[in-house]
């Protein structure tokens, strides 16, 4: 099975190049979502032997509608380094992707590090410096999005990059729950979701992750960005593409796609 890690990993990290492979499941019928983690945390070793800085984690697939939208039951994880955020005010050049979606969440910056497992409700919420409207960007280097929960587990949770809004509040001003949002792509409402869809609540999202990476000797560390799950089904996207998701009291956060060609 090593050789099998090594391997799928190796071929995950060439698909960064803009050639989707197959899924891993069909190469390797019998792959576990223990495995998944395992060639993830292989790529994340690259990546950080590389000099990329890890600034914090992702929780996808907590939404019923995401759960549906890519076939899968049950929530995964994935690590966010520094270098996949983009300001607001850059354009962001969609070639560099292969299919690119984007998610509206409701991220969470942490105060103090969170340690599983035990962390609770209460814990998790003294733990957060503060929350923003925020984009994932995901994408695929499986062909095609055709993905199992192995699949994407393995592919670091199908992340590619994130959006931060500016205006930061306190947990405590607002029902994350009953956080409302619109995603308008081009000025058009395509999508509206609230918190609720995020396994209740994305504190309980962030709960989840604490408790499940807690074990495998993983903290969420002081100053991390924790995104926890859409809000909304995933929107793709491409160039000419200008997106905004609208949060209410949270304000908004937008990101512009352009080509490669009008980014020289």
């Amino acid at each position: 099975m090593t050789n099998v890690i090594a391997s799928a990993a190796q071929a995950l990290l060439t698909a960064y190049g803009g050639v989707p492979i197959a899924p891993l499941t069909e190469t390797w019928p019998k792959l576990t979502s223990a495995q998944a983690y395992d060639i993830q945390l292989r790529q994340v070793e690259h990546w950080t032997s590389q000099g990329r800085l890890l600034r914090g984690h992702k929780v996808g697939l907590t939404s019923a509608v995401m759960q549906r939208q890519l076939g899968v039951d049950r929530p995964d994880y994935g690590h966010v380094f520094a270098d996949m955020f983009h300001p607001e005010s850059s354009p962001i050049v969609a070639d560099q992707f292969i299919s690119p979606k984007v998610e509206p969440e409701i991220a969470f910056v942490l105060r103090s590090t969170l340690q599983g497992p035990g962390v609770t409700a209460a814990a998790a919420v003294a733990a957060v410096d503060y929350v923003l409207p925020a984009l994932e960007i995901i994408d695929s280097r499986i062909d095609d999005w055709r993905i199992t929960l192995p699949d994407t587990i393995a592919d670091n949770a199908s992340s590619a990059g994130v959006v931060l809004g500016t205006r930061a509040r306190r947990v405590d001003e607002i029902d994350l729950a009953l956080s409302g949002c619109t995603l308008c792509l081009n000025d058009r409402p395509v999508a509206t979701g609230a918190g609720a869809a995020v396994l209740g609540s994305p504190l309980n999202a962030l709960v989840w992750l604490a408790n499940t990476v807690g074990p495998l000797g993983i903290s969420l560390e002081a100053g991390s960005v924790i995104l926890p799950g859409s809000l909304t089904a995933a929107a793709p996207v491409t160039p000419g593409t200008h997106v905004t998701a609208s949060f209410g009291d949270m304000g908004s956060v937008t990101a512009k796609f352009i080509s490669l060609e009008d980014n020289q």
